[in-house]
Formats: structure tokens, C-alpha cells, sequence
């Protein structure tokens, strides 16, 4: 039985005979995450659509290293880069259509503000927060992430996610341990779309709902500097911001990155930061709340590559 059945455009569908993406080596990253830093990966693929996406996984040799990237935020790619093949969704595998019963089909590929503004022209309410999410559904999928008392998988019904040889799957919420900026579930899959269920909501109340959020996410983050987004997890109980801030950390910086003066939760890039002193300060912050406040601050981002000396 096809693990495309119920995917809105057809059933079935043959795989495209030749790849119709973009193929580019020794691509340097820094292009392509929010941070604009990271060395360059040994090959990049920029795939037409799914269809091309899955033919390109299937030529892939058996044990080739696979980095799927999306926006780049949550992401510090190392100044060495990223041995193997990194696939890039940005603006790529970008579908999205109503469907019936108040439901969404979403593509990886689509940016998360993009999905909201779309639910809420389809009079569709409940996914205003994700205009506050700065990446991929993609990749609000892989790391449940939130905004605003908001989680991605509050939404989520079903999914369609591809294995490392181009096998198709449709899962489940069921099949996935979900939890605070947590996602696991079966090893080597990666998402490919998701059907979201949403509730009726009013199109001129959701949209000034979604301009008060982005206010208030203007006010209080630097937009518009890089940065990855929230660099910690918030503890139980607590913020990871104010345990930042309550040991003067603001304003700290190693290199070119720095300790946003704005929101403490955030590192950004002053304009000439690498890789090397954007992870310091990651463990440097990390160590100094430990240290005076006794709490572990958990990463969530992600870091990946080799450093440069290697």
C-alpha cells in the first residue's frame, strides 16, 4: 500500500526518471543559516520538489553522512563544515493547501510564519504562534518547537517522512514521544509534510492577533540581528533568559559573537563572528549559570560539522 495515499496530489506517483534539483559542492553554509556562519558541506542538494527529493535519496550510496537543513535556525554548523551530503528544503518541497474538515497539508519546506498567515486567510484559528517560530515546519516538526504558549505538534495529526533510501512512510502522532522541544521517534526518518487539524476562527481577530505577537517578539528579541533564536531550554520552573541575565551576562561576548543586551536567551552575530566563538560562548554561559546559580542549562540548538583545524 502506498505511504502516499493520502497525500493531496496523487497516489502512487512515479519517482521523476533524471533529478531536476540543484546539485552544488563544497557549498559554503554560511549562506544558509540564520547565524551566517559554518564552513562549507562536501555536497548540497536543492531539491525541485518531493518527488525529485526522494529520487535524489534513493541515488544516494549506502552509509553517505545526510544533514537535513531548513532555514538554519537552531543550527551552528562548525567553521570546518559538514562532511557527506546536506539537503536543503529552503524554499523548496513549499506545498500547502486546504483540505477538508478544517485540515492543512503543510510541506517541510514551508516557513512557519508563511503556514500561519495561511490558516488564518482559511478562517482556520489555533495556528497564529507559529508566525513567531523563525524556520522550516520542517524543522518546528523535528524539535516541537513553540512560541507564545504555543507547541508545533499541539497541531499535528499525521505525517509523511522519508527514510535515508527514498522509502516513504505515513506515520502517526502515535508513533512519536513528544515533549518540551523533544521530538523521538523511528530512527533515520526526516519529515517530508503533515496534515494539521485546526478549529474555525476569525480571519480580522487571528490577523491582529498575529500582529500583536510579532510586536511583542519585536520588543523583546533581536530580529534583526543573527542569531539562531533561543540558545537554551527553559528549566522547569524557570527562564533561561533571567538565570542569564541575573549573573550579568548580557553584553558578554567572545569574538564576534555576543550575549544579546535584548534577550539574554539569545547569542548573536555582531557582523565577523566563526563558528568557534559562537560554541564558547554557548559553554561559557552554560558554565558561569551552573556555576553561580547551580542550574544546567540545556542547549536547543544543534551543532554540527568539524571544527576548522580538521
Amino acid at each position: 500500500m502506498s505511504s502516499l495515499a493520502w497525500h493531496p496530489d496523487r497516489v502512487d506517483s512515479p519517482a521523476p526518471a533524471a533529478l531536476l534539483g540543484e546539485l552544488r559542492l563544497d557549498e559554503p553554509l554560511c549562506d544558509y543559516t540564520s547565524w551566517r556562519v559554518g564552513g562549507p558541506a562536501d555536497r548540497l542538494y536543492l531539491p525541485a520538489d518531493l518527488d525529485d527529493l526522494l529520487c535524489f535519496l534513493r541515488s544516494l550510496p549506502a552509509g553517505e553522512p545526510l544533514l537535513w537543513l531548513g532555514l538554519g535556525s537552531n543550527l551552528l554548523v562548525r567553521d570546518g563544515g559538514v562532511r557527506g551530503t546536506v539537503v536543503c528544503t529552503k524554499n523548496r518541497l513549499k506545498v500547502m493547501r486546504r483540505l477538508d474538515g478544517g485540515r492543512v497539508y503543510v510541506e517541510a519546506g514551508v516557513p512557519c510564519a508563511l503556514v500561519a498567515r495561511f490558516c488564518v486567510e482559511q478562517g482556520l484559528g489555533g495556528a497564529e504562534f507559529l508566525a513567531g517560530i523563525p524556520g522550516t515546519f520542517g524543522g518546528a516538526l523535528a524539535m516541537n518547537a513553540g512560541a507564545f504558549g504555543g507547541e508545533t505538534w499541539g497541531l499535528v495529526d499525521r505525517l509523511l517522512t522519508a527514510d535515508r533510501f527514498g522509502g516513504v512512510h505515513r506515520r502517526m502522532v502515535e508513533d512519536y514521544a513528544v515533549g518540551y522541544r523533544s521530538v523521538a521517534g523511528p530512527v533515520d526518518e526526516w519529515f517530508l509534510a503533515a496534515e494539521l487539524k485546526l478549529v474555525a476562527g476569525d480571519t480580522g481577530q487571528a490577523r491582529e492577533h498575529i500582529k500583536t505577537l510579532l510586536a511583542r517578539r519585536a520588543a523583546s528579541q533581536p530580529v534583526n540581528q543573527p542569531s539562531c533564536g533561543s540558545v537554551f531550554r527553559n528549566p522547569p520552573g524557570d527562564y533561561a533568559a533571567r538565570l542569564i541575565e541575573s549573573c550579568g551576562l548580557k553584553g558578554y561576548r567572545i569574538g564576534g559573537a555576543c550575549v544579546s543586551d535584548k534577550h539574554a536567551n539569545f547569542i548573536v552575530n555582531l557582523g565577523q563572528a566563526a563558528a568557534r566563538d559562537i560554541e564558547r560562548l554557548i559553554a561559557r554561559v552554560r558554565e558561569e549559570v551552573k556555576t553561580q546559580r547551580g542550574v544546567s542549562l540545556e542547549p536547543e540548538v544543534r551543532v554540527v560539522g568539524e571544527p576548522a583545524d580538521q
